[in-house]
């Protein structure tokens, strides 16, 4: 299957070019809109699911639900339809750049608190919307969002969301990744959007001390500690973490929703108002609690809410994400309700059956906590993990902009977490900051520019507009970084968007020589063209206007009409001609003429005696004849 829909064009419209994710329902594609000419990203169904109704009313559901939701901070869906050819089924949004949040830590491991927050409250904005039209994410992890080059992020795939009027049915739930999921949704109780609340604080744990607040070795035994444990404090594993910030992120994730923040939007406040240094009212959460609640395994018959057409390890380790790049096992097609429930009640018993073996044969291996040698040397981080009875594993180098080349990024497994003793333990090596080279971003517009930067693994920041003599206005005009200089991948570059060439005045030249005028103007920083005209008022050589005057853009062309003094012609000679032709000979040579009679022997009557002008003269002068009027 996989490339298989590379080069299909749907409805004659979207072509797919690469394919970029795939989940347990449909695959994502890189496509080219051909109608309004624009990169998209386009989720298709998988065929096996395409002939059933449940999986198309859900497919259907998800373009709905999300088209319905306008945010900055949620992806935007375009279109969906089913492609008449082969009965596709396709879902048409925004391609977004940039890397989503799971990948960013796990290469930088614990980020910037602050940016945690930040990140958090543009999620719980995202999220309030969905709330407010009545939508719950019910898999909101760091996968499903992504930073985008100008440091703000989106949220991705309404794909397991559900409406509360959607009309499927309560086995219909689909349970979220088992690491992020909430005690009531592992529980597979009715949701509220407080669940949405709790993952968010799982993903701000998460992100502000590099580890997971629950591990274990499959998904159901880690559903299980969100249901009955509490996680270390954040401080514990992150010491420089703000004990507001950690307060605010242990009430997210109250095992009791009513002891949450009681909606996204309050959330949203409390990071507000920690990033902007003001008192967070209603804390009141125990930053030290660490402490299990009592509690057994929930019965069989609530534990988990499984989806009617995965596995149970499926339903608790893997979704429909859109940059999710694990192809799932393959499935056989389901054909009936009761099958798939019964099929999937099944894996549950088997999966719990094969945890509990697992720990009873292998119950008296003992265990000790991989010790955290992050910026250790490597001889002082090996003496460490031997001394607590590791073996040492591979040696990865890796790019750090935190950690000094030859230090100790990260372990695998990671410091801070379980293994059996004699466990061969991976040491990732920094080998400093990644450097890479700065684009020349000239003449691009400002996504243009920020597209370009994103496949450098540069930010981009849009500075003040400038002036351009020579770059068109909205496209970039100079750069705070040069083009070919050198920074460290994640550094920002600074752009400047031209306003087009600037106004200035235009010096005033009428009446002067044209070279005088010539000079004025390109000394102002004008072109110049010159024109010439014919002028009885403005002496020959002289500036007779300009063309513009006022003001106008700095290097655009100035036209000067220069005088080329008055036009002359010749005057015909029209005695002896009758009044008529010579008025008709004068008018055509460009004069004006003015008519006498006088009494002539000689000369008929109707005929010219005499004019006053013969040779050359200036056009449009007055021409005297005199036509005789016979003998007296």
């Amino acid at each position: 299957m996989a490339g298989s829909m590379i080069g299909k064009t749907l409805n004659d419209r979207y072509q797919l070019t690469e394919r970029v994710g795939i989940g347990g329902m449909a695959e994502v594609y890189r496509a080219h809109d051909a109608v309004l000419d624009r990169v998209v990203a386009v989720k298709v169904m998988l065929p096996q699911y395409a002939a059933d109704q449940t999986f198309q009313q859900r497919f259907r559901q998800e373009a709905a639900s999300a088209a319905k939701l306008q945010s900055p901070y949620i992806v935007s869906i375009y279109d969906w339809g089913l492609d008449a050819d082969d009965e596709t089924y396709y879902i048409v949004m925004e391609f977004l750049k940039g890397t989503d949040l799971k990948t960013a830590i796990k290469e930088r491991g614990a980020i910037n608190q602050r940016k945690a927050a930040e990140i958090g409250s543009q999620v719980a904005q995202a999220l309030q919307v969905a709330h407010d039209g009545g939508i719950i994410h019910r898999d909101v992890k760091p996968q499903n969002i992504m930073i985008q080059p100008d440091g703000n992020i989106k949220v991705m795939d309404f794909g397991i969301a559900r409406a509360g009027d959607a009309g499927l049915s309560q086995t219909a739930t689909v349970l979220g990744t088992a690491h992020y999921i909430s005690p009531e949704q592992a529980q597979g109780k009715e949701l509220t959007g407080l669940s949405d609340v709790y993952s968010l604080g799982i993903v701000l744990y998460e992100a502000t001390t590099g580890r997971l607040p629950f591990e274990g070795n499959d998904s159901v035994s880690v559903a299980v500690k969100q249901v009955n444990e509490m996680p270390p404090a954040p401080r514990s594993i992150n010491p420089d973490i703000d004990p507001v910030l950690e307060a605010i992120i242990m009430k997210a994730i109250a095992k009791d929703p009513a002891e949450r923040f009681d909606s996204a939007q309050a959330m949203r406040q409390a990071l507000n108002d920690f990033l902007a240094g003001r008192p967070v009212p209603g804390l009141g959460v125990n930053s030290d609690k660490t402490q299990v609640i009592a509690g057994s395994i929930p019965p069989m018959n609530g534990t988990v809410a499984m989806p009617r057409t995965e596995s149970s390890a499926q339903a608790l380790g893997q979704t429909t994400a859109y940059r999710n790049n694990t192809t799932p096992p393959k499935q056989p097609p389901k054909s009936s309700k009761n099958k798939v429930i019964i099929g999937v009640v099944i894996a549950a018993i088997v999966a719990i059956i094969i945890g509990v073996l697992a720990f009873a044969l292998g119950g008296n291996e003992e265990r000790q906590i991989v010790p955290d040698v992050t910026n250790m040397s490597v001889g002082e981080a090996k003496t460490a993990l031997e001394d607590a009875g590791f073996k040492i594993g591979a040696e990865n180098q890796v790019f750090s902009s935190t950690i000094d080349e030859g230090l100790v990024v990260s372990t695998n497994p990671p410091g801070g977490q379980e293994a059996a003793k004699g466990t061969r333990i991976d040491l990732n090596i920094s080998k400093g900051t990644e450097q890479v080279q700065v684009p020349d971003l000239k003449g691009q517009t400002k996504d243009e520019a920020l597209r370009t930067l994103s496949t450098y693994g540069l930010n981009g920041q849009e500075g003040e507009a400038v002036f351009s003599d020579n770059v068109k206005e909205d496209c970039v005009a100079e750069q705070e970084q040069p083009s070919g200089s050198m920074l460290n991948k994640g550094d920002t570059v600074v752009f400047h968007l031209s306003k087009g060439a600037e106004n200035i005045d235009v010096p005033n030249v009428v009446g002067a020589s044209a070279s005088n005028a010539e000079s004025s103007l390109k000394s102002a920083g004008f072109q110049v063209k010159t024109s010439y005209r014919y002028s009885s008022d403005v002496s020959e050589g002289r500036v007779i206007s300009q063309d513009p005057s006022g003001k106008a853009a700095k290097g655009s062309t100035i036209t000067i009409y220069v005088s080329n003094g008055p036009e002359e012609a010749t005057v015909p000679n029209v005695v002896d001609k009758s009044e008529a032709d010579a008025r008709s000979a004068l008018d055509a040579a460009g004069f004006n003429v003015t008519i006498r009679t006088s009494h002539s022997a000689e000369v008929a009557k109707g005929l010219v005696i005499s004019q006053d002008k013969l040779g050359k003269a200036e056009k449009g002068t007055t021409v005297t004849i005199v036509v005789s009027s016979g003998p007296a």
